[in-house]
């Protein structure tokens, strides 16, 4: 697997990179795709912006809830060879909450900064996975841009919180350096204290990327509990998923367990998991997963539904598709919580 740089078809930037795991299809058949004029292909990068310790009594946070008068989606476009699609316009997106059409206020396409959360699992089992999953983590830092910030959390039996929010790739990088594999699974305390650590971003835009070889078997909060926290929290999650092939002998019941967990977890807030069975790949599919995330458009609108009724929104995004281009397709932040009186 490769991801190369991008390329320009027209006024359209795609990013070739690799396929893509299970996904939210949206599609609008209002404005049906023209027969394709061959394009004019020339390399262009896209311009980059200038640049507490864990344990298992963390307390449970409260929901986390959208208070502003503008709800902000991120969604992520890409082709059928699973391209990224930058470009587009308001006019190419609809969105509906709860199935009634909302108008689009505002349309963000800029590489904007993010937070990042680094949730990085060395349990025992990750053994000879350790080294390429290191260099996933740096291959990931070097799409970042300089006011980007980052964090790491390490868990094995417990989650811990290695590095807090800093600018420094190297400062996480060399916290990983020194590793070991060991233990057992927390990945559901690790997502939990990540997304708590993650109230103290500076970045509007915030997202988590897990890297784990398997299902939990050492956590105190529940997957019901975690799946309802990441549903509140205005953070996407990029699932890395490193798992040994089915006909593999030896797989543990949290192993086969893995993928749907990591998939539920990441497809409600709007990021994807990306399952992995060859090392090899690993470093390929971290790079993806940083250009995805400086290569999204976020979409603002003000709820027609005014009501303060603390209940979970449903939220889906359709496009308009542009003509002389192949079907594309969106993934997109699921919903979210109304706030309170």
């Amino acid at each position: 697997m490769v991801a190369h740089r991008p390329v320009k078809y027209g006024s359209v930037i795609a990013f070739a990179a690799v396929a893509v795991a299970g996904a939210c299809l949206a599609g609008d058949d209002t404005s049906a795709p023209q027969t394709p004029q061959e394009p004019t292909v020339s390399i262009q990068p896209r311009t980059k912006a200038l640049i507490p310790a864990a344990n298992p009594d963390i307390p449970r946070s409260r929901s986390i809830r959208v208070d502003t008068t503008l709800v902000p989606i991120p969604v992520t476009v890409t082709d059928p060879l699973n391209r990224f699609v930058t470009g587009l316009e308001i006019k190419h997106f609809r969105v509906f909450e709860d199935k009634v059409e909302q108008k689009v206020a505002y349309l963000s396409s800029e590489d904007a900064p993010i937070s990042i959360g680094l949730v990085f699992d060395h349990s025992g089992s990750m053994g000879a996975k350790l080294q390429k999953s290191r260099e996933a983590v740096a291959q990931l830092l070097k799409t970042a841009n300089p006011d980007d910030e980052f964090f790491l959390v390490q868990f094995n039996d417990r989650p811990e919180l290695a590095v807090a929010f800093t600018h420094s790739a190297d400062e996480v990088q060399n916290r990983l350096t020194f590793i070991e594999s060991k233990g057992r699974t927390a990945l559901l305390d690790s997502v939990y204290l990540a997304i708590s650590q993650m109230k103290k971003a500076h970045n509007p835009r915030k997202a988590l990327v897990v890297i784990s070889d398997g299902g939990d078997n050492s956590s105190r909060y529940t997957e019901t509990e975690i799946k309802n926290v990441v549903r509140e929290a205005d953070v996407q999650i990029y699932a890395i998923g490193i798992f040994e092939p089915m006909a593999a002998r030896g797989r543990t019941a949290e192993e086969l367990s893995g993928p749907s967990l990591l998939s539920e977890i990441a497809e409600q807030t709007g990021g994807r998991h990306f399952p992995v069975e060859n090392l090899a790949e690993l470093p390929d599919v971290a790079e993806r997963i940083g250009y995805e995330l400086h290569n999204q458009y976020v979409l603002f609108y003000s709820p027609l539904n005014g009501t303060k009724d603390g209940k979970y929104r449903h939220v889906q995004v359709k496009l308009v598709q542009p003509k002389g281009l192949p079907p594309l397709r969106a993934f997109w932040r699921l919903g979210y919580y109304a706030p309170t009186q």
